[in-house]
């Protein structure tokens, strides 16, 4: 197997003696050992195997291999949501004393987490332009341990140079971590353009249906098995099989939906940018976007995710919100149903106003995850608010 579409189906699947089509679901804590001796190999890593569905389990085993195929990784490690995943990546690949340098544009919950939790451990981090190479070099320390980027960012839509970066990384000693939600590996394998390591908050478009959390963290196995599994076993930030089962699911559509998601942010933001009461439109699909060239070079299309600011401040962007009466007042996204959310006041306004608006996170922002709907009805929901 080597084409995607048929990874996305067939790839990882282990069948028990019953020889299920579906894959299995395995609701169980613990496994039987045949002996003493098995169990002590079991637990000892000189046997591989099942040992305690903390960070063992056939269905979760599944997702892991079937999703490393997607990615062109060697290894993946699940966890149970995509900030667990990001926290075992810091956690696993720095300590006290290290330095990271992050990008300006991440969720908020991210910059939380870099800013605030992890200098209680010595963990520093500098933020820089997702987009100018030369901030973060200049950023660089001897301390410097990893590179964290999402790209397209969250929510403006910014594109990093991931091979640009990587080098960067590569030349200091470091590691690059890229976080692919927002176009998964159905429009961007990071590992391809030199990432160490990729994010997932599968909880997203992987599961694509709003269903469940999850998380994972890929790339070479020697770089990943060891500690990220050590790390689950210890600290227990694990998917359950249920969701894994979930997501299994929804990467067998992967692709189909990717396509038909950025086909409709495209004549959203198409539609959008020609609109007298909106002031400017992100969206990676568009001529105008700052980083369009680099964006159509790095990825299959432009995904789902449309970003725009609404003349009036955060009134008008909250009549365009109150006006919704098809679209879903939710922060989530990568649903087959579109949502709507107000960034400076969800997803990042626990972050001080100064750093809110060096990041662009103005009060007319609107971030739209545009889903399976009609187009049509999609538009015609927004104009409703646009226009009062």
């Amino acid at each position: 197997m080597s084409e995607f579409e048929t990874l996305a189906i067939r790839a990882g699947i282990h069948r028990s003696q019953f020889n299920e089509h579906s894959e299995a679901l395995y609701l169980t804590s613990s496994y039987v050992f045949e002996s003493a001796a098995q169990a002590a190999a079991r637990f000892s890593g000189e046997e591989a195997g099942t040992v305690y569905s903390r960070y063992t389990n056939p269905t979760v085993d599944m997702l892991q291999e079937r999703l490393a195929a997607l990615e062109g990784a060697e290894c993946c490690v699940a966890t149970a949501s995509g900030m667990s995943a990001i926290l075992a990546c810091v956690m696993c690949f720095t300590r006290a004393g290290d330095h990271i340098v992050a990008s300006r544009g991440l969720f908020g919950a991210t910059v939380q987490l870099l800013n605030n939790w992890l200098t209680r451990f010595g963990v520093s981090t500098t933020f820089v332009s997702p987009t100018d190479v030369k901030e973060w070099q200049a950023a660089l320390t001897p301390t410097t341990r990893l590179l964290f980027l999402e790209t397209p960012s969250n929510p403006l839509t910014e594109i990093s140079n991931i091979a640009a970066l990587a080098e960067v990384a590569h030349r200091a000693g470091a590691l690059l971590a890229v976080d692919n939600c927002f176009c998964t590996p159905a429009l961007q394998r990071p590992i391809e353009r030199a990432a160490d390591i990729v994010i997932h908050s599968a909880t997203k478009y992987l599961d694509g249906q709003g269903r469940v959390l999850g998380g994972a963290v890929l790339g070479k196995r020697a770089l990943i098995h060891e500690p990220l599994t050590t790390f689950l076993r210890n600290a227990g930030p694990t998917l359950s099989p249920f969701n894994a089962w979930v997501i299994l699911k929804g990467l067998e559509t992967l692709k189909l939906r990717m396509q038909a998601h950025s086909a409709n942010a495209l004549a959203l933001a198409q539609w959008l940018e020609g609109h007298p009461r909106v002031e400017r439109v992100f969206y990676p699909g568009l001529a105008s976007h700052p980083q369009h060239e680099l964006a159509m070079r790095q990825q299959a299309s432009g995904g789902g995710i449309v970003s725009f600011v609404v003349k009036g401040g955060r009134e008008a962007a909250w009549r365009v919100v109150d006006s919704t009466r098809l679209i879903s007042i939710t922060a989530n996204l990568g649903d087959v149903k579109t949502t709507i959310t107000h960034p400076a006041s969800t997803t990042h306004g626990r972050l001080p106003a100064a750093a809110r608006e060096k990041a662009g996170i103005v009060e007319g922002l609107l971030r739209v995850a545009v889903g399976l709907e009609a187009v049509e009805d999609i538009r015609a929901d927004l104009e409703r608010g646009l226009a009062a």
